[in-house]
Formats: C-alpha cells, structure tokens, sequence
C-alpha cells in the first residue's frame, strides 16, 4: 500500500502568512519556510511581529475564512484519493486549518498548536515533534507502508528524502536549485503524472483502475 503525504500551504492552500502580510501591510510577515530554512527562527520573528502589532489569533483567523484552496487543488486530492491514502504533514497550526481543511474534504491533517490567552494574543507555539514531517514518514514506513511525498519549501526537504519517491510542487528556484534530486514540477497535472510515474503500481490521470 502507498500513502501520499502532502505540504500543505504553497501545495494545497495559499500562503497564510502571505495573505496576513497582505492583509495588515506588514511586508516582514510574508516571510516563509521558502525564505528561511529554521522554523524556530522564522516562528519567533512572527510572534514578535504580532507582539510589536497587537494581533492576533482573532485577526489572523479573520484572513484565513476568506481564504480558498489553490485552483485545482480539491479536484487534485479527489483525484489522490482514489488512488492512494492521504495524510497532510504540515507546519501550520490546527487553530489555522479548519476552514481551508473542509473545503479539502477534510483529509487528515498532523500539524502543530498555538499557546493562545484568554484575549487571542499568541504567547507561543508548541511543535507536534523535532522534524516532524521525516519523523512521520519514519513512522508510517515501519507500518510497512510506501511513501510518495510532495511539497515546496526547505522544511519539506527532508520529508522528500525520507520518502521512497519525494516530488517538489510550485518550489521557488532557490528551493529547486539547491536540491535537484528532487523532480520539481508546477502544475496539478503534471504532479498527477509525477505521483504516477513515482507509484509501483498501474494508475492513470482519468477514471478507474
């Protein structure tokens, strides 16, 4: 059995820091794992960001319900769906997820939590686990399971490797130049045929197999 784990922002769903950055004006928000390769790091300059700003949770999430998936996307995780089991590893937060997830169809999901207090200031954000998308494809491979593996950014680089087969989607050329082992393609139906031609099995971009 093969399992496709997907990056969720920049793959499924747009930037929501990007879309906050735009939101607020706050050209320091647009910052992503596409541009800073330490999580922590990159965390911790938006938490002082929305410290220094006075947003918060309740804002942020604002943004976030007039958010839609990227064109394509629904239609690209029905198509996955039916060909293989889907499980999105993100670095994004559960307190984000829920309206963009169900416009998805509601795939599973592992990804991190926010410390929010009683007035929707973010305090802090506790990860799942250290890389926690390798670790998780570590562990579903000892379920004796085959992993196909896409994402775009340099906290998907070692999900990708880990994987048996690791694909970058709509990665910046920084991301793809610095990692050329990876076939980087950008649209749905070209990561269609990338998942196909990763696969062991016979499966095709239309209908039954």
């Amino acid at each position: 059995m093969e399992i496709a784990c997907l990056d969720l922002e920049g793959v499924l769903i747009p930037e929501i820091w990007i879309a906050f950055a735009e939101e607020t004006g706050i050209e320091e928000l647009r910052a992503t794992t596409r541009d800073i390769p330490d999580y922590d790091v990159l965390m911790r300059q938006r938490l002082s960001i929305l410290d220094q700003n006075g947003l918060g949770l309740n804002e942020i999430q604002k943004v976030i319900s007039r958010l839609t998936p990227l064109d394509g996307a629904v239609e690209f995780v029905d198509w996955l769906r039916e060909r293989f089991q889907v499980i999105i590893l993100s670095d994004t937060f559960y307190e984000f997820s829920q309206p963009l997830m169900r416009q998805l169809g509601f795939p599973t999901l592992l990804c991190h939590k926010l410390e929010v207090d009683d007035n929707g200031k973010v305090i802090d954000y506790r990860l799942r686990q250290v890389n926690p998308k390798r670790q998780a494809v570590l562990a579903l491979k000892t379920l004796y399971y085959r992993i196909i593996a896409a994402g775009d950014s340099y906290n998907d680089t070692t999900m990708l490797a880990e994987a048996d087969a690791g694909i970058l989607f709509s990665a910046p050329d920084n991301v793809i130049a610095e990692f050329p082992e990876f076939p980087a393609v950008h649209t749905y139906n070209d990561l269609k045929k990338a998942f196909i031609a990763a696969s062991n099995r016979e499966l095709s971009l239309s209908g039954e197999n």
